[in-house]
């Protein structure tokens, strides 16, 4: 049932280091973060949709609080029509988004790397305010793809991320895939942050929202390894030298990120 499915796993230094990754830290313009789980990522997310052909002419994709992330340019280079979504200006502001440079203020900024021609970035790129916690899915439906990179564990709790993975997928044909990465508790699978700006999913609480996807008929296939090269036993603490930083102390926890791959029913 699951073999059509890529695997859903945490961030490895075997897998950041694959000449498959590397590639899209070319295609991304981003050498410098050669051992940083952000470009692992948006590594996964652009891999899992490149090797599904979802980043064709004839495909639609979906991308949730984009942010000032490269993927968006990325994916209209290879052809792929793309919605980047974010928050309105304000309530980005009030979270603190705006001035910490994390949010899509502009079209024009998700292009700034110079990722795709701007004729084809016009043609084939379009922005519209979405609030993750309210998905208009009558208007926001049959993508080929969507995805958001590290947001859901901002939603204000661990509930609020389970049930925007849920509700997105009403965004998605059926067949469609949706990437999402988030925060990853590889401390401890009781102890968490489960409130708040930041929550931290523990493994008992992806294994719920895979329980809950496959309930709707959806299709996920689960991998907790934790990698054993060198750099995956090593924890980056604050202040953060981001070199290497894979895995990191963020409050009280050692944590990583999560890549979740799911096949729309």
């Amino acid at each position: 049932m699951m073999l059509d499915v890529p695997r859903s796993r945490l961030c490895t230094q075997e897998e950041l280091e694959s000449p498959s990754f590397q590639r899209w830290a070319q295609i991304l313009r981003e050498p410098h973060m050669y051992l940083h789980r952000k470009l692992w990522e948006w590594s996964f997310i652009a891999e899992i949709l490149d090797r599904d052909g979802m980043l064709a002419p004839d495909k639609r994709g979906l991308g949730f609080a984009v942010g000032h992330e490269p993927l968006v340019a990325a994916f209209a280079a290879r052809g792929a029509t793309v919605t980047a979504s974010d928050l309105d200006v304000e309530q980005a502001a009030l979270a603190g988004w705006v001035g910490s440079n994390e949010h899509a203020a502009s079209l024009s900024k998700l292009n700034d790397r110079g990722l795709c021609s701007a004729s084809e970035f016009a043609r084939l790129v379009t922005f519209r305010v979405v609030n993750m916690l309210d998905i208009n899915v009558d208007e926001l439906c049959d993508f080929d793809f969507t995805w958001s990179s590290c947001a859901f564990e901002h939603l204000g709790g661990l509930d609020a991320g389970h049930q925007f993975v849920l509700n997105s997928m009403k965004c998605l044909k059926p067949g469609g895939l949706a990437v999402h990465t988030t925060e990853f508790n590889v401390a401890s699978n009781d102890a968490t942050v489960d409130t708040g700006g930041t929550v931290i999913y523990r493994q008992r609480d992806i294994e719920a929202l895979v329980a809950d996807l496959r309930s709707h008929g959806h299709r996920v296939w689960l991998d907790f390894d934790r990698g054993s090269l060198p750099i995956d036993y090593h924890v980056d603490v604050p202040p953060y030298t981001h070199d290497p930083h894979l895995k990191l102390h963020l409050m009280g926890y050692t944590t990583t990120s999560i890549g979740i791959v799911v096949r729309c029913s």
